[in-house]
């Protein structure tokens, strides 16, 4: 089978870094993604233990499409009885653009008349459609003039772990933080210290590394709703799962530190932590950044400092561009208070995520890493240095 793992832009390097070394077969990178082969084993296994996959898809069928026709008849000509009765529910969700196709809900309207029409010949009944939480959510991919129709094993996205309740101001996603851990080269032995921490996905992240604990652990996946899963999956599951359990570690290794000015910011951080099981691995205090010292032993401090707001067009008003400078120069201070944070540190290494050229300026240092990726429709940096 054809497996295919979603990720942000960016992060695809470290998603296949982190495929290979769960041993899955024929790992190759992609855009937007990561290939991989296997069985279905293979593929519930990036769900139980991925940390930076959005999706893992099946891969089930790829037909050329000049038309909505094409569509109906492509979705058709699979057998969909291994994943589908009449009892189960579905939906379709399509993306991208063919030929006499340029509308993503007519396309998916197109291929789920194949699938029921295609279960209903086979079964003398059809499955109902559920858009809120399908039994088999199907993903329908257009690119020129060719189909990819996959299932989506998770059904929730990978990132939704179960252990966010509370947000602060624009939070990292789980997946993104957990590639900026891997990418940027984070060592789960070293102390950690995010001192903008927020609702502490970094923090926890790192714990959650550090401890050997997968995202997946505690969640359900739609692949345990289809009807093959009892007949071939379940067993092998269990067992991934069991293995999982055994290599958690009853705690971190290092310390690691989170810190807020903010009080709302460190209840959510606070509430997170317990929601996920870290709350005795993350020491979690209120604290200015401008106060933080070194703790022991060197290790690594990584934040996600704020970006600032857009840039304000030349046509804007004077009230609107005065804002913007006044804003500017905030930031600019606070990036100085940043580097200082840094000139404390020797030894340790930093890792930041950069939204705005103008904390590269001011930390006035060469990153060891540098390297682009997106959170969301931004354009950011990773930087890693040596202090």
């Amino acid at each position: 089978m054809h497996f295919f793992a979603t990720c942000s832009k960016g992060t695809e390097g470290a998603l296949r870094q982190e495929l290979a070394a769960l041993k899955l077969p024929a790992v190759r990178g992609g855009r937007g993604g990561v290939h991989f082969e296997g069985r279905l084993e293979h593929g519930a296994k990036a769900c139980l233990h991925s940390r930076t996959a959005m999706r893992v898809l099946l891969e089930l069928a790829a037909f050329p499409v000049d038309g909505a026709d094409a569509l109906y008849e492509g979705a058709r000509a699979v057998d969909w009885t291994p994943w589908l009765t009449e009892r189960t529910t579905l939906a379709v969700e399509a993306t991208g653009l063919a030929p006499g196709v340029t509308h993503t809900g007519f396309a998916a309207l197109k291929v789920k008349d194949g699938v029921v029409d295609m279960l209903r010949d086979k079964l003398g009944a059809r499955p109902d459609v559920d858009t809120r939480n399908p039994d088999v959510p199907i993903v329908l991919h257009l690119d020129g003039g060719r189909a990819t129709l996959s299932l989506d094993l998770a059904g929730e996205p990978l990132h939704r772990r179960g252990w966010r309740t509370t947000t602060s101001v624009a939070p990292l996603k789980e997946t993104l933080a957990a590639a900026v851990l891997l990418a940027g080269r984070v060592e789960v032995e070293a102390p950690f210290v995010d001192p903008l921490c927020g609702s502490g996905t970094l923090a926890i992240e790192q714990a959650l590394r550090a401890r050997r604990i997968p995202p997946g652990l505690e969640r359900s996946f739609a692949f345990q709703r289809w009807p093959c899963y009892r007949e071939e999956l379940q067993s092998r599951w269990d067992r991934l799962r069991s293995q999982a359990r055994a290599a958690v570690l009853p705690a971190a290794p290092a310390p690691i530190f989170a810190s807020d000015f903010h009080p709302k910011a460190i209840d959510a951080c606070r509430r997170n932590a317990h929601l996920a099981g870290v709350s005795g691995d993350v020491v979690i205090e209120q604290a200015n950044v401008r106060d933080l010292q070194p703790r022991g032993e060197p290790g690594t401090l990584c934040m996600n400092p704020p970006y600032g707001e857009r840039l304000i067009a030349e046509e804007e008003g004077p009230e609107a561009r005065s804002a913007a400078r006044t804003q500017e120069r905030k930031l600019a201070g606070f990036y100085r208070l940043l580097a200082e944070l840094l000139d404390r540190h020797p030894g340790w290494s930093a890792v930041l995520l950069s939204g705005n050229p103008l904390l590269q300026k001011t930390l006035a240092r060469k990153a060891e890493i540098d390297h682009r990726l997106w959170n969301g429709p931004l354009e950011i940096h990773l930087l890693r240095y040596r202090l």
